[in-house]
This record gives C-alpha cells, sequence and structure tokens, in this order.
C-alpha cells in the first residue's frame, strides 16, 4: 500500500551502507578478533556477513546471508583460525540497489597471478556501469552484480604492477565513494576515496594493527584509537610495519553527513568528531531555531534520543523516555498484509502512556524519508493520551536520492521532494512539524572538532550539489 505514492514500508529510515574490518597480527587471534569489530560494526549491515583469513600461504573464506552471531558460530571461527593465520578481513553487508543474494556478500576472493587476493569494500562507485562494460570487452567475466567485483577486475588488470602501485592506478580509475580494504596471504592494504565520503580509521592492538570503518569498532576489539585514514591514502600493513602513501590530492573534503546523524554508532569518532556530540549539538541549535511550547521532550530511539537531549538542555523543557524501543525483532520483518505492516511499528516502539499522557510533546527524530513511521509514532502517542504531539527533525528535509552507497529511494519517493512542509504535517499528523536549517546542521557538526569545516560535508541529499560525478545514477552497489 501507499499513499499519495510514498511506499508504506516496515521502517522509514536510510539504510545503512557496509561495514568493514581488518586486522594484521601475527600471533593474534585475528579471527575471533575480526568477529568482534564485525558485531561491534552490525549496525552498518545486517544482511550478510564475510570473513576472509590469511595464514602466509592461502586465505580462507565463509559468508552468508544473516547477521554476524549467525554465520559465525563458534565452531566456524574454530575453523578459519589457525596457528599460522597472521591477518584477517570481515565485511557486514547491507544492499543498496544491488541483489540480495549471498554471491554478492563479501568479501570476495580470487587468485590471480600472483596469488590470492581478498577484497572488502564500503561505499558505491558512480561509474561502475562505465567500468565494467568496459571490462567485458576486454575479456573480463564477473560473477555478481558489486562493483566491488569491478575493482577485483581492474586489480587483475594491473597484476603486472606491484599491488600498492595497481591500488593507485584503481584509485585513478573509479569515482565514487570507496573505503577499501585489500588482503593478500600475509598483509593488508586499506584505501580510501579522495573526497574522504566513507569512514576508516587505524587502531592497535600490542603489535597488531587493524582497520575499521568506525573507531567503535576498535573499542570493542580493546585497540586505541590512532587517526582516521586521509582522503585519497593508501596504507600498507605487513612485517615491515605500516606505510602510507598519498595516491590522490582531494580537490575538497566530502565527508557524509548522515554518519553523524544517524549511520555512525554514537561512541564513535569520525574525523574528529565524536558522533554522540554531533547529534546533542544538532539539538540544541534546533532548539535555539524553533521555540516550541511544550511539556516535555521525547526522542525516537535511538538516533533521535542524542538530538532529543541536546534540545531539552538548550530549552529548558524536560526530556522524558517517551518511547521503548524493542531491540529483539530482529533483521527483518516481513509483512504480507496490511493489517500486519500497520503492526509493524508497534513491535519496534511502543509508546510509554506515563511519560506522555495530558502532555504538550516535542518529539524530535534524526530525519523522515518517506513519512509513513512517523505518522504511525504521532498516532500511537495521541493514543497514548498525548494533549499535542509536535515533531522536529534534527537534519533538514531530504530531498535527493543518494549514489554513494546509502539506500535512498528514488527522488519521487522522498516525501519532501513531492511535498511542502505544511504537507508532509498534514499527512503524519502532527500538531507542527520544523526540519533543522543546512547552515545549522553544518555549523553544530563542524564545532564539535577542528579537523573539518561546514564545507567539508557531503549534503546532497538535501541540496542536490553531488561533489562527485554521477555517471551511473541507476546506482550500481558495492554492499
Amino acid at each position: 500500500m501507499s499513499i499519495d505514492g510514498i511506499h508504506d514500508l516496515p521502517w522509514d529510515k536510510m539504510e545503512e551502507e557496509c561495514g568493514v574490518i581488518g586486522i594484521y597480527g601475527p600471533g593474534k587471534e585475528v579471527a575471533r578478533l575480526a568477529y568482534f569489530g564485525m558485531h561491534a560494526l552490525q549496525h552498518r549491515g545486517q544482511e550478510s556477513a564475510g570473513m576472509a583469513v590469511g595464514d602466509g600461504q592461502e586465505i580462507s573464506l565463509h559468508k552468508a546471508m544473516g547477521l554476524v552471531t549467525e554465520v559465525f558460530p563458534e565452531k566456524k571461527i574454530g575453523e578459519l583460525q589457525n596457528e599460522k593465520s597472521q591477518v584477517a578481513i570481515g565485511h557486514v553487508r547491507y544492499s543498496t540497489t544491488g541483489s540480495s543474494l549471498v554471491s554478492n556478500a563479501q568479501p570476495l576472493v580470487f587468485r590471480y597471478a600472483k596469488g590470492m587476493l581478498a577484497v572488502a569494500h564500503n561505499g558505491n562507485l558512480t561509474n561502475a556501469a562505465e567500468l565494467r562494460q568496459d571490462l567485458a570487452v576486454t575479456g573480463a567475466v564477473f560473477q555478481t552484480t558489486t562493483d566491488t567485483e569491478v575493482i577485483v577486475n581492474l586489480l587483475a588488470r594491473y597484476s603486472q604492477s606491484s599491488l600498492e602501485e595497481a591500488l593507485m592506478k584503481v584509485m585513478i580509475d573509479i569515482k565514487g565513494s570507496y573505503s577499501i580494504l585489500v588482503m593478500t596471504e600475509d598483509r593488508i592494504l586499506g584505501m580510501r576515496d579522495p573526497y574522504g565520503v566513507r569512514p576508516l580509521c587505524l587502531g592497535r592492538l600490542d603489535n597488531a594493527y587493524i582497520l575499521a570503518s568506525e573507531s567503535c569498532a576498535l573499542d570493542t576489539m580493546g585497540a586505541t584509537f590512532i587517526r582516521d585514514i586521509e582522503p585519497g591514502e593508501i596504507v600498507v600493513i605487513d612485517k615491515k610495519g605500516l606505510t602510507s602513501l598519498k595516491a590522490l590530492t582531494p580537490l575538497r573534503r566530502a565527508s557524509c553527513i548522515f554518519e553523524y546523524i544517524y549511520f555512525a554508532r554514537p561512541d564513535s569518532v569520525i574525523d574528529g568528531i565524536w558522533v554522540n556530540l554531533a547529534r546533542r549539538a544538532m539539538g540544541r541549535q534546533l532548539a535555539q531555531e524553533v521555540q516550541i511550547d511544550g511539556d516535555i521532550v521525547i526522542g525516537v530511539p535511538d538516533s533521535g534520543t542524542a538530538a532529543a537531549i541536546g534540545y531539552s538542555l538548550e530549552s529548558g523543557i524536560p526530556f522524558e523516555e517517551g518511547l521503548m524501543k524493542n531491540r529483539y525483532i530482529g533483521r527483518t520483518f516481513i509483512q504480507p498484509t496490511q493489517e500486519m505492516r500497520s503492526q509493524a511499528v508497534r513491535l519496534k516502539l511502543n509508546a510509554i502512556s506515563k511519560a506522555v499522557e495530558g502532555k504538550r510533546v516535542i518529539m524530535i527524530d534524526d530525519s523522515i524519508v518517506r513519512g509513513t513511521t512517523s505518522g504511525k509514532i504521532v498516532q500511537m502517542l495521541r493514543q497514548a493520551g498525548a494533549k499535542e504531539v509536535h515533531m522536529l527533525v534534527s537534519s533538514p528535509p531530504i530531498t535527493y536520492p543518494c549514489y554513494y552507497g546509502i539506500d535512498t529511494a528514488v527522488r519521487k519517493e522522498l516525501i519532501a521532494a513531492v511535498k511542502t512542509i505544511e504537507e508532509i504535517r498534514e499527512l503524519i499528523g502532527a500538531d507542527s512539524l520544523h526540519y533543522l536549517t543546512e547552515e545549522g546542521i553544518l555549523n553544530a557538526i563542524a564545532e564539535q572538532g577542528e579537523g573539518l569545516t561546514c564545507k567539508d560535508f557531503c549534503t546532497a541529499c538535501f541540496s542536490g550539489d553531488y561533489p562527485i560525478e554521477v555517471t551511473d545514477k541507476q546506482g550500481s552497489s558495492c554492499c
């Protein structure tokens, strides 16, 4: 069912992209460490998981559909790890526009002229279709629909060069967003796109080096955060230690703003900015821009909670836990009938009647994509006795699709692209609806760190200003 062309989906959020983890640790239980890191990154991809482990001579691989705990029981980790294991890379996947098939799960492992390689990729290539066609003409064979396989074929094309040189050439060829891990039998290489759209950081655990999509994975593994990988940088980790190569100099920075709004775990630090503080700052800024006479402030858990606390602190209106989240639903919920679809939100959230009854409620969420879930939550609060429900959004209206690895709908399915704010308010049934301004969110995030300015974020989903050329608007999917 749809409402005025807006699909009635079970959960009205942008979907995460993917997460990658890599460990160089001779003498360490690298498979188990990779498992811990993948578990910490589970929020970035809940559809499939995979791990490749190298022991100096061979690369072992296991991947399947499901959550990390489902794909990697204790027995499977023991099978991947042996006394010679020294390197491992892992990947958690949410398919964007690619097919949801186990063949598309990562890492991809293949043999080439110089041995074995495993590749894991977070992001989206915007010229993948063009590259795939060029490679096919020269005899390349593809077994998946992911653009990670395009990267694999490019590495094979440049196999006469050293792996470092091959990656530099690949970086020149590909366009789009990416954090890529490449593993041989005994070393790991990582690279980040020249615009820094997708995150990648470096940590250390004793003598082991770790590369991860987010710093929260390092914390889970007991590792120490060293730094973020720079845009356009390639790092090589082997028995010689860590080597950094500056492959391309970026024309500009374009860190994905939605990492701070929704995707990243709040305990992560990305490019010098603590995500939780950034979200609180968004709430404070929202309170400065929008003053509402309310009795309580509540957040839509979990990503709206920090902004709600920030709004409360700035406005002086008390914060209450007005919505309870069920954390045990699992990764999917199938709604074969409209009646069951209508129950989807109630299975995930429940209003706390005693907190909202008779109150003028200011409800804060991080974003509105299609609007259907927001309407159900507003209705739920009214049924629980809320006197008024004012919805505030700690980001600007999403009016353009993302081509850089985030699963946004086509533009006609983005509610803010086809309806006015007043029309959205009427659709969701709120007493008022307000969004944070683009200037406000940029200032709020940039002020939390020292490395990034307001010009260093990708805001294409709000403004339509795409920092990287998009030649394949159908959207090829890495993950």
